[in-house]
């Protein structure tokens, strides 16, 4: 994949305006009806670029459309061949309620560069780039995973800030942190941009874990990824529905550690626009005759970049 200029402002082009294909529902209790106009604007958008693309991380399968689904074809076919990674709303309850943090997500890479994962949950943990690469692990203990962040940045556990899905599954994790006296970010929904508050220290959060979406957790990787950070994946495969999709789609090691690399391998573009805001980014914004978006990209081992865009109203 050539990872040119123009493919990444097409690139913004293509969130921003299904961020604000989103405008006309925030507050008004139709989650479903954002998530269609989003959708809608995102396949429209990415349908006449040009790119050979194929969507690996959708929002459904062949049989539930208008999802983006696992499998559909995008592009002219007059560009390079290119796996996309979607979420066209992360937070649709946000949208729907008027809450902070709700965006509208793709990832893209070289042809088979993405990690196709299924529809199932992750387990997963990310931390920034600046500590050793070991410090944290999916196998280490809650408190061994504090304890070494805690000597690597020389702060103590309570000065240490975990960002969790506030979720029943996570009593455990929320008790032993408890126990040690480290701060907690509880997050109601949004795991991409939960793990992405790791990337910069402006954002108060040290530590990202716990169990969300798998694919949720293959987008986020591939933004950490071009920001130097810590990651790392198990899926959890729960029921006999969710062992078959895995072995169809490749995974035999069931209970594999996934390392970043493995996830995303070599080049990839990460875009989000914000809808409603949050730490990461101002939501859309309507001014007289055009609107205004934020979007953080993030491609090429580099920081994570803002980027304003007015688009008239039409």
């Amino acid at each position: 994949m050539k990872l040119s200029r123009e493919l990444i402002n097409n690139l913004i082009d293509v969130t921003s305006n299904s961020a604000i294909a989103c405008f006309p529902y925030i507050g008004k209790n139709e989650k479903i009806l954002a998530d269609k106009a989003a959708t809608d604007v995102m396949r429209d958008k990415l349908n006449k670029l040009n790119i050979n693309g194929e969507i690996v991380i959708g929002e459904g399968e062949l049989d539930e459309a208008p999802m983006l689904y696992i499998g559909e074809k995008l592009g002219n076919e007059a560009g390079p061949d290119i796996d996309i990674a979607v979420d066209p709303v992360e937070g649709t309850n946000f949208v729907a309620k008027n809450l902070p943090g709700a965006m509208t997500v793709l990832a893209v890479s070289k042809k088979g560069n993405l990690f196709n994962a299924p529809e199932t949950y992750m387990e997963k943990i990310a931390a920034g780039n600046h500590i050793p690469k070991d410090t944290i692990d999916l196998d280490f203990s809650v408190e061994k995973n504090i304890k070494n962040y805690s000597r690597a940045t020389d702060k103590k556990p309570n000065e240490i800030t975990v960002c969790i899905l506030d979720r029943p599954r996570h009593k455990k994790i929320i008790s032993e942190l408890n126990r040690l006296n480290v701060n907690i970010k509880y997050i109601s929904d949004g795991d991409i941009s939960g793990a992405l508050l790791v990337s910069d220290k402006k954002f108060g959060v040290d530590i990202f874990m716990g169990t969300g979406g798998g694919p949720e957790g293959v987008i986020a990787a591939a933004a950490l990824d071009n920001l130097n950070c810590k990651f790392q994946g198990r899926f959890l495969f729960n029921t006999n529905e969710n062992i078959t999709r895995a072995k169809k789609m490749g995974i035999n090691d069931l209970n594999k550690k996934y390392e970043i690399n493995e996830i995303v391998k070599g080049e990839s573009i990460f875009c989000a626009t914000g809808i409603t805001s949050s730490e990461l980014m101002n939501g859309v914004l309507k001014k007289d005759d055009r609107f205004i978006t934020e979007t953080i990209v993030a491609y090429n081992k580099s920081t994570l970049k803002l980027v304003k865009k007015e688009i008239s109203i039409t």
